[in-house]
């Protein structure tokens, strides 16, 4: 542990230095005194060296007072797991009104669409061993000035693109000086969206790749059942787009299921083989491992900054006939949905990489706010809706979490 094998004590021995008598000569005394002044003098040497030495430990020590890093009780980030805690009610929360976000879809925003309780926006995430920095908009952009920040998924990860930007520009006064850059709107289609703050010189990006590997369209002469296929051992084709990036924030698993693949035709191929036996599980698993030899090809771990967030527990009552209970406040336990297959495969995968990945395991924490889904409150109320989230609400806190990862003295911190 690096705190602990820092030694910030500071001493030397008093009892090597010889106190002169009467009886030693002058010249004796003098080299006993100059010697005392230069033991003072090392010593005071050694106290700035390892001062300076336990700064360069915590570098950001400052820093987390006014916004960033994870304080812990223990003084060693390691050593806290910021997800493992729970929820406590803050009337200081919500962090930004969605009505005055023009990035917050209407589907999203519950309190515009008629949701009248709001307890649901006064819960925030608090670690059991460490604190989580209070968000603080002006630091957070001036430390993003003139990076690009790049979100890589389905709709959830569109959603937790859209509260980063609605987090911002609580911090910028020229709402107008915030816009897309193709002047596109918000859809749920649309593979690319990317919002940039011209003040800042950054950028804040959401590319659509629900699979993440490339998805084809059917082969010559194969099963009419077949449509098309993923290619799991091929990265989505606009993978290029995301290289040249700070921050490269990744998600999946949402579209991982028989209804979205094998009841539209949709099955999995490797190379120019179709794999019509093959398993969701395992081919989620393939695609991942697909995901990891990219990132360990094309990314520069000295410049990128690389986050796989898991996957988020939806609170259906009833799945196959669409019923969606929203709760008033959050479940006092999990009831088992702190557990999924694509959350543990990606931990997995990760271990084994040479890029540095952090994986944003919000699966637990995401597991009890059955309170916080969009429910009938979105632009489509006869749909109920228990996977996707209000904003403001939960994704909030996953990007509360994210900034503290990108600004606390971990591997690299964002420079």
């Amino acid at each position: 542990d690096e705190m602990n094998s820092f030694n910030r004590s500071v001493s030397f021995n008093r009892r090597g230095l010889s106190i002169g008598s009467p009886r030693v000569s002058r010249t004796t005394s003098w080299v006993s005194r100059w010697f005392r002044v230069l033991v003072v003098i090392g010593s005071v040497a050694s106290f700035f060296l390892a001062a300076s030495g336990y700064m360069y430990v915590l570098p950001n020590l400052t820093q987390a007072f006014h916004g960033y890093g994870v304080l812990s009780t223990n003084a060693s980030i390691a050593r806290c797991d910021v997800f493992d805690g729970r929820w406590v009610v803050d009337d200081s929360y919500p962090l930004y009104n969605a009505s005055e976000c023009p990035f917050a879809e209407q589907g999203f925003n519950c309190l515009g669409n008629g949701r009248t309780d709001k307890d649901y926006i006064k819960w925030r995430w608090k670690p059991k061993t460490c604190d989580m920095p209070r968000f603080n908009v002006q630091n957070v952009l001036e430390k993003l000035r003139s990076k690009r920040v790049v979100f890589v998924g389905d709709s959830m990860s569109r959603s937790q693109w859209e509260s980063l930007i609605c987090l911002l520009m609580t911090g910028v006064e020229d709402k107008g000086s915030v816009y897309e850059v193709n002047g596109n709107k918000i859809t749920k289609q649309i593979r690319f969206l990317g919002v940039r703050f011209s003040s800042y010189n950054f950028t804040v990006e959401f590319f659509r790749s629900v699979f993440l590997v490339q998805h084809n369209w059917a082969m010559k002469h194969g099963p009419k059942r077949v449509r098309s296929a993923l290619q799991l051992d091929t990265l989505d084709d606009i993978s290029k787009e995301w290289i040249d990036s700070d921050v490269l924030i990744f998600n999946s698993g949402q579209w991982w299921v028989p209804g979205k693949l094998f009841s539209s035709g949709c099955y999995f191929q490797v190379g120019n083989s179709l794999k019509l036996g093959l398993s969701i599980a395992n081919a989620f698993r393939t695609a991942a491992h697909t995901w990891a030899s990219w990132v360990d090809t094309m990314i520069d771990r000295n410049r990128t900054h690389v986050f796989f967030r898991t996957f988020e527990p939806s609170h259906w009552n009833n799945q196959t006939l669409r019923l969606c209970n929203v709760t008033h406040r959050p479940l006092s336990e999990t009831r088992g949905r702190d557990q999924s297959p694509f959350s543990n495969t990606i931990l997995d995968v990760v271990k084994n990489m040479t890029v540095p990945v952090t994986v944003l395991h919000i699966t637990p924490m995401s597991a009890f706010r059955s309170d916080a889904h969009v429910g009938i409150w979105s632009d489509k109320p006869s749909v109920p809706d228990c996977s996707h989230w209000c904003l403001p609400g939960v994704p909030d806190a996953w990007n509360e979490i994210l900034l503290s990862y990108l600004f606390a003295n971990f591997r690299h911190p964002l420079k």
